[in-house]
């Protein structure tokens, strides 16, 4: 990344846009899953902040497969999560705060807080009701149900490519309040029209230049 020009990432772009295309098409369908895989998702999100989405997977995976989920308490979901996320206890909480936020009886209703159309208006909602939620994981996890096609997910390895190629001065420390997040992204959009390349798909070129691979 260090000598890597515009005119590389364009390069860059047109070598792996099929596979981006296909994720994100991936990602599309995902917003018609029922409420449940959707809140799946949206504990993902919790738990990636400040750690590795592969290991944030795998813990999703094994309390979905022990049924903990949906129905366990957070002193069963803690020992999931040791060794694979950071701030266990506390994600482990947000988990089933999030969850009674969203029981009905024995059903999840989810996908019925979702405004498909205003989705700023949308993640704003998610960041005031989610605990362990920001505007970067909320944006994750609505990108990730397809709904996040005109919206920035600012992780760290997006803002040190944004700060290389120039779009922001520097990697702020927080991009935690509202102001500072829409006002970076607001940048990254407007570099992602300059470039010809569409934003959720600049996220996923980004990321995959950091790790050489996609994933979500």
């Amino acid at each position: 990344m260090k000598t890597l020009s515009v005119a590389g990432l364009k390069r860059s772009y047109r070598a792996i846009k099929p596979q981006i295309k296909k994720r994100i098409l991936e990602f599309s369908l995902r917003h018609n899953d029922p409420d449940k895989e959707v809140f799946s998702e949206l504990c993902f999100c919790i738990l990636t902040a400040n750690a590795n989405a592969l290991r944030c997977d795998d813990a999703i995976k094994e309390l979905k497969a022990a049924g903990l989920l949906l129905n366990g308490s957070a002193c069963r979901i803690k020992p999931k999560l040791v060794g694979r996320v950071r701030f266990h206890n506390k994600k482990a909480e947000f988990i089933v705060r999030a969850r009674d936020l969203f029981s009905r009886g024995t059903r999840l209703e989810v996908k019925k807080y979702l405004n498909k159309r205003d989705i700023v208006a949308t993640r704003d909602w998610l960041v005031e009701h989610i605990k362990g939620y920001g505007y970067k994981e909320a944006s994750h996890f609505l990108r990730n149900i397809g709904l996040g096609q005109d919206i920035a997910i600012l992780d760290r390895h997006i803002l040190k490519n944004l700060k290389h190629f120039g779009v922001i001065a520097k990697v702020p420390p927080s991009t935690g309040s509202r102001k500072v997040y829409m006002a970076i992204e607001e940048k990254m959009r407007k570099f992602s029209k300059g470039v010809g390349i569409p934003l959720e798909d600049l996220d996923l070129l980004f990321w995959s230049l950091q790790t050489g691979f996609i994933f979500k």
